[in-house]
């Protein structure tokens, strides 16, 4: 039988749980994450809004990279703590997103596709960061 503490009691722990609910529950960081909710909202269903769903590899590519990317980023504000690395995923989705046009096999790379990408790779990747550094700002 033990008698040290389990590591949830250690004061390093309890301090960091502190810092990471203080950050998640800024308006800027709540902002974020509505956003970056939108976001992937927006890239799942950007092959039928932006009219691309002919080139199915990239309409499915962004059909799954946006259901990712909802669930990575929508789930950081209730359990930051625990999910703050994530958000990496995020900025890595959004670079995916970005060269996906070019890197998907067949010809996917039409204007409306890569604009499209680009933009919302763009918007994600920087979310994606701005959620990373959210624990960094003061409060």
């Amino acid at each position: 039988m033990s008698l040290h503490p389990t590591i949830e009691h250690h004061p390093d722990l309890a301090e960091m749980r502190t810092r990471f609910e203080r950050a998640t529950a800024t308006p800027s960081a709540q902002a974020v994450e509505t956003l970056a909710v939108v976001t992937g909202l927006y890239l799942a269903a950007s092959p039928w809004i932006a009219g691309f769903s002919n080139l199915t590899p990239l309409a499915v590519c962004n059909l799954i990279t946006g259901a990712a990317y909802c669930l990575f980023m929508g789930g950081l504000g209730s359990a930051y703590e625990r999910t703050h690395s994530l958000a990496w995923a995020g900025i890595a989705i959004g670079a995916w997103t970005i060269v996906s046009p070019w890197v998907i096999t067949g010809n996917v790379d039409t204007t409306r596709s890569v604009v499209s990408n680009v933009i919302t790779g763009a918007v994600a990747l920087l979310l994606g960061l701005a959620m990373t550094l959210a624990d960094r700002r003061k409060t």
